[in-house]
């Protein structure tokens, strides 16, 4: 039990313990679950930010996708959705979720995560050659979003389950994409399209090469390559979905300054 206790406190003092932070955006309060190591304040410190599905919320993806317990170096920040109005089985559902297309809703998502940067910037030590995004169906549509629209802000995205309504408006960056063949919410011929438009805009090369459980990495002339992880389930996020996530972000970072 001592040393368990021990690691604990250990590991709550590299990673940060989850706290939750208020932002108020056009008069809204909004939040996020944020893990800050405690190195932060002195040392350049990697960004994930981290999105949660339709009718989700912040807190079941800190434990259900916890990147901070795999990169407990980075600063985590697991940002939760407002109401939205998607049509389910013929039925207007109002629960959390995200923008999926610039200029709706005010832009409210938009100017969420552009407050949250301004402020993590302000209060920690951003290394701003290694800030990423990853999130699952909504989520990950908003991934996309955030890098047809803040392509600078980001050195890699890692959207699962999801798809882009607007492909042709990517620049090249690194993505890993998560899928499942079997996806009946987000169907897997949507997310198909969607990486074959990624695959052009990155310039991809046509072969790939295996890369972990699930995974094929396709270099690119443009230096951003595409890892395609396709696995037989649905929509669910596989096991190998975190560690391999994880992965990536950390084998890429910028070529060029944010905002150049």
């Amino acid at each position: 039990m001592l040393a368990t206790g021990l690691i604990a406190q250990v590991l709550g003092t590299v990673a940060g313990e989850p706290e939750v932070r208020t932002w108020t955006v056009d008069g809204a309060v909004r939040e996020a679950l944020v893990c800050v190591p405690a190195s932060a304040h002195a040392t350049p410190t990697p960004v994930v930010f981290v999105f949660h599905g339709y009718g989700g919320s912040m807190r079941h993806m800190s434990e259900t996708f916890p990147v901070h317990t795999l990169w407990p170096e980075s600063l985590v920040v697991y940002m939760q959705g407002l109401p939205l109005s998607l049509r389910l089985k013929g039925l207007e559902v109002p629960k959390p979720g995200w923008q999926n297309v610039s200029g709706t809703l005010g832009d409210r998502d938009l100017k969420f995560f552009d407050a949250v940067m301004d402020a993590l910037r302000t209060d920690y030590r951003v290394d701003e050659r290694r800030v990423y995004a990853t999130g699952h169906s909504n989520g990950g549509g908003f991934v996309y979003l955030l890098w047809a629209a803040r392509p600078y802000a980001f050195s890699a995205f890692a959207p699962c389950a999801a798809f882009s309504l607007r492909p042709e408006r990517l620049r090249p960056k690194p993505v890993l994409h998560v899928a499942g063949v079997r996806d009946a919410v987000v169907k897997f011929a949507w997310q198909r399209r969607t990486l074959d438009a990624v695959r052009r805009v990155n310039r991809c090369l046509e072969t790939g090469r295996p890369w972990g459980t699930n995974a094929v990495f396709y270099a690119s002339a443009a230096g951003a390559p595409l890892v395609e992880l396709i696995h037989p389930g649905g929509h669910e996020l596989p096991p190998e979905a975190l560690p391999s996530v994880v992965r990536f972000f950390k084998e890429r970072s910028a070529s060029v300054s944010p905002g150049t």
